[in-house]
């Protein structure tokens, strides 16, 4: 596993004991504002993850496909990624 990879897997191993941490204390009857504040730290470490993930996937994946010859492959990357961006309504 690649260190890009590594830290993925740290930090999505990190989210879910956080998410754990949210499960107690709502079993536990946490006043309101701090779970919403947790859940609201598990988003912004859920994005971070994707922001890791689609950075690989642009330096790789998509670098590869924009240098090939093969017209089909650069514009099946482009439509995935399009894709992406459109379900998150970021477009």
């Amino acid at each position: 596993m690649d260190e890009i990879s590594q830290e993925i897997v740290k930090r999505l191993k990190s989210i879910e004991g956080h998410v754990r941490g949210i499960q107690r204390m709502v079993e536990n009857g946490e006043y309101c504002i701090d779970v919403v504040t947790q859940v609201l730290a598990v988003q912004r470490a859920l994005q971070k993850v994707n922001s890791l993930v689609l950075d690989r996937h642009l330096h790789t994946c998509v670098s590869t496909a924009m240098s090939s010859q093969d017209a089909a492959e650069r514009e099946k990357v482009i439509a995935e990624i399009m894709d992406v961006f459109e379900a998150t309504g970021k477009l």
